[in-house]
């Protein structure tokens, strides 16, 4: 069964490595509990983390749980640690960052559906999540609550070298390769270079391979121009690949469908029709309005932001 954490045995004690996305495919926190506590009450644990986060309410258990373990816990971002996932990573009692890691803290969200008493009795649920993690993060780095709270607010993403700094991260050690690609569109403070890093794992060789037809449809070629033999530097390979991206998730985010993104990377879509999928999905979103149901401002025909992608994919393409 697919997982989004694995525990295994070590000749010091065990490894654990939670790799997605946490309370994924029908697994919760109580399987992680469950097997966690199979362990020695005294192993020494070395905790992986590569995760855009998830359940916070598996990740409060989660936390809660390690810190209940009474041998020592290492904690290392091998990749990305954001939302649920960076409050999993403050039960250690030391967390090392490589360089090119990433840790991100924010405020908890949720969806409800039904009646006032509904919408603020969830409400009420996240100040009362919210309030657990900021004394989970405040515990870890020594800051004080009310700053925390500020940080998490402002969906804080940190580098290996911030997280040292403010505290919530122990050490910084060699650069390594990002293992996963997860889609952190999602989050509106993003970094494009956490955007492009984790995009590139799924367009290794954008652009490099291109035929003449396709070419012609990004405006990048002339039709009578042969076209170049694919460059073999890893570093012109990589620098296609991140603008490449960051012209999609540019567009995707004019066009208000940041969702989009991932699919476009991953099936390496020319910019041209990332451009036509968006009008068309704009299109298809925008209601239907009629004279039954007169609607002040401009009518369904006047887009003005069709006009900004037009621009963006012109200036970019």
């Amino acid at each position: 069964m697919t997982n989004w954490y694995s525990i295994r045995a070590t000749a010091e004690g065990a490894e654990l490595s939670i790799h997605d996305e946490i309370g994924a495919y029908g697994v919760s926190a109580k399987d992680f509990i469950n097997d966690l506590g199979k362990l020695p009450g005294d192993a020494a644990l070395t905790l992986r983390l590569n995760s855009p986060g998830g359940s916070v309410f598996d990740a409060v258990a989660i936390y809660n749980a390690l810190k209940r373990h009474a041998g020592p816990i290492t904690v290392s971002i091998d990749g990305i640690a954001a939302s649920a996932a960076s409050y999993i990573a403050m039960a250690g009692d030391s967390v090392v960052m490589p360089e090119n890691a990433f840790l991100m803290i924010h405020d908890p969200s949720g969806l409800v559906m039904g009646t006032a008493a509904d919408m603020r009795a969830m409400a009420e649920a996240l100040d009362k999540i919210a309030g657990a993690l900021i004394k989970g993060y405040a515990a870890k780095s020594g800051k004080p609550e009310d700053e925390v709270a500020a940080l998490m607010a402002a969906e804080t993403w940190f580098t290996a070298a911030d997280a040292v700094e403010a505290g919530f991260a122990d050490s910084m050690v060699e650069p390594v390769q990002i293992a996963a690609s997860f889609d952190v569109t999602r989050f509106r403070n993003a970094p494009p270079e956490v955007i492009e890093a984790l995009a590139s794992r799924s367009v290794p060789e954008v652009e490099t391979g291109r035929t003449e037809e396709n070419a012609e449809g990004d405006g990048e070629r002339p039709a009578d121009t042969t076209p170049e033999a694919a460059p073999s530097d890893p570093t012109t390979i990589r620098t296609e690949a991140m603008a490449y991206a960051r012209a999609v998730v540019d567009l995707c985010r004019l066009a208000g469908q940041p969702q989009m993104a991932a699919g476009f990377l991953a099936r390496e879509a020319s910019l041209e029709e990332v451009r036509a999928a968006l009008l068309t999905a704009r299109a298809e979103a925008d209601p239907e309005i009629t004279a039954h149901h007169p609607q002040p401002g401009p009518g369904p025909s006047a887009r003005p932001w069709a006009d900004i992608i037009n621009r963006t994919f012109k200036r970019k393409g």
